[in-house]
Protein backbone atom coordinates (compact mmCIF):
# COMPACT_ATOMS: atom_id res chain seq x y z
CA UNK A 1 0.00 0.00 0.00
CA UNK A 2 1.09 3.57 -0.73
CA UNK A 3 1.73 5.62 2.26
CA UNK A 4 0.24 9.03 1.84
CA UNK A 5 2.54 11.93 1.74
CA UNK A 6 2.06 14.78 4.25
CA UNK A 7 0.56 17.81 3.34
CA UNK A 8 3.19 20.39 1.48
CA UNK A 9 4.72 22.99 4.08
CA UNK A 10 2.70 26.28 3.94
CA UNK A 11 -0.13 24.83 2.13
CA UNK A 12 -1.84 23.34 5.65
CA UNK A 13 -2.79 26.88 7.04
CA UNK A 14 -4.67 27.66 3.47
CA UNK A 15 -6.33 24.35 3.85
CA UNK A 16 -7.49 24.84 7.58
CA UNK A 17 -8.90 28.24 6.68
CA UNK A 18 -10.71 26.70 3.67
CA UNK A 19 -12.01 24.07 5.52
CA UNK A 20 -13.51 26.55 8.34
CA UNK A 21 -14.85 28.73 5.72
CA UNK A 22 -17.12 26.16 3.84
CA UNK A 23 -17.95 23.92 6.70
CA UNK A 24 -17.94 26.18 9.67
CA UNK A 25 -16.83 25.22 12.87
CA UNK A 26 -15.06 22.08 13.73
CA UNK A 27 -12.98 20.30 15.81
CA UNK A 28 -9.08 19.45 14.75
CA UNK A 29 -9.79 15.95 14.06
CA UNK A 30 -12.83 16.61 12.32
CA UNK A 31 -10.60 19.19 10.08
CA UNK A 32 -7.80 17.28 10.08
CA UNK A 33 -10.41 14.52 8.78
CA UNK A 34 -11.62 16.66 5.80
CA UNK A 35 -8.52 17.94 4.76
CA UNK A 36 -7.83 14.49 3.88
CA UNK A 37 -11.72 13.28 2.28
CA UNK A 38 -11.12 16.73 0.35
CA UNK A 39 -8.06 15.23 -1.20
CA UNK A 40 -9.46 11.88 -2.21
CA UNK A 41 -6.92 10.39 1.05
CA UNK A 42 -3.92 11.70 -0.78
CA UNK A 43 -2.94 13.57 1.98
CA UNK A 44 -2.64 13.02 5.31
CA UNK A 45 -2.59 15.57 7.99
CA UNK A 46 -0.12 14.82 10.88
CA UNK A 47 -1.70 15.56 14.29
CA UNK A 48 1.83 17.15 15.41
CA UNK A 49 1.78 19.80 13.02
CA UNK A 50 -1.91 21.02 13.13
CA UNK A 51 -2.64 21.67 16.82
CA UNK A 52 0.43 23.86 16.71
CA UNK A 53 -0.72 25.25 13.44
CA UNK A 54 -4.77 25.89 15.48
CA UNK A 55 -2.67 27.41 18.54
CA UNK A 56 -0.65 30.05 16.05
CA UNK A 57 -4.16 30.86 14.10
CA UNK A 58 -5.63 31.68 16.81
CA UNK A 59 -3.30 33.76 18.58
CA UNK A 60 -3.33 35.64 14.86
CA UNK A 61 -6.94 35.82 15.24
CA UNK A 62 -7.49 33.84 12.38
CA UNK A 63 -9.63 31.62 14.08
CA UNK A 64 -11.15 31.19 17.30
CA UNK A 65 -11.95 28.46 19.58
CA UNK A 66 -14.37 27.11 22.32
CA UNK A 67 -15.08 24.15 23.95
CA UNK A 68 -17.86 21.52 23.04
CA UNK A 69 -19.00 18.15 22.56
CA UNK A 70 -18.17 16.05 19.63
CA UNK A 71 -20.41 13.70 17.84
CA UNK A 72 -19.31 10.58 19.46
CA UNK A 73 -19.99 12.72 22.75
CA UNK A 74 -16.34 13.88 23.57
CA UNK A 75 -15.49 16.95 24.98
CA UNK A 76 -13.27 18.57 22.07
CA UNK A 77 -11.91 22.43 21.04
CA UNK A 78 -14.16 23.36 18.37
CA UNK A 79 -12.25 26.39 16.07
CA UNK A 80 -14.25 28.83 13.57
CA UNK A 81 -12.80 31.29 10.92
CA UNK A 82 -12.87 35.07 11.96
CA UNK A 83 -13.17 37.98 9.80
CA UNK A 84 -9.18 38.41 10.23
CA UNK A 85 -9.18 34.67 9.09
CA UNK A 86 -11.30 35.67 5.97
CA UNK A 87 -8.99 38.16 4.61
CA UNK A 88 -6.22 36.18 5.41
CA UNK A 89 -7.86 33.43 3.56
CA UNK A 90 -8.50 35.84 0.35
CA UNK A 91 -5.06 36.75 0.61
CA UNK A 92 -3.12 33.56 0.64
CA UNK A 93 -5.94 31.95 -2.09
CA UNK A 94 -4.64 34.97 -4.42
CA UNK A 95 -1.28 34.27 -3.48
CA UNK A 96 -1.75 30.24 -3.81
CA UNK A 97 -3.06 30.94 -7.81
CA UNK A 98 -0.81 33.18 -8.11
CA UNK A 99 2.01 30.77 -7.85
CA UNK A 100 0.20 27.89 -9.09
CA UNK A 101 0.16 30.38 -12.78
CA UNK A 102 3.53 30.12 -12.58
CA UNK A 103 4.50 27.21 -11.97
CA UNK A 104 2.04 26.12 -14.59
CA UNK A 105 3.99 27.52 -16.96
CA UNK A 106 7.04 25.84 -16.65
CA UNK A 107 5.44 22.58 -17.23
CA UNK A 108 3.86 23.95 -20.30
CA UNK A 109 7.05 26.02 -21.75
CA UNK A 110 8.58 24.48 -25.14
CA UNK A 111 11.84 25.38 -26.28
CA UNK A 112 10.78 27.23 -29.05
CA UNK A 113 8.89 29.36 -26.84
CA UNK A 114 12.10 30.81 -25.26
CA UNK A 115 13.76 31.62 -28.71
Amino acid sequence: MKERPDVLQGTLALMVLKTLDVLGAQHGWGIARRIEQISGDLLAVNQGTLYPLLLRLEHEGSIESEWGVSENKRRARFYRLTAAGRKQLQAETKDWEQTAAIIARFFNVKAEDLL
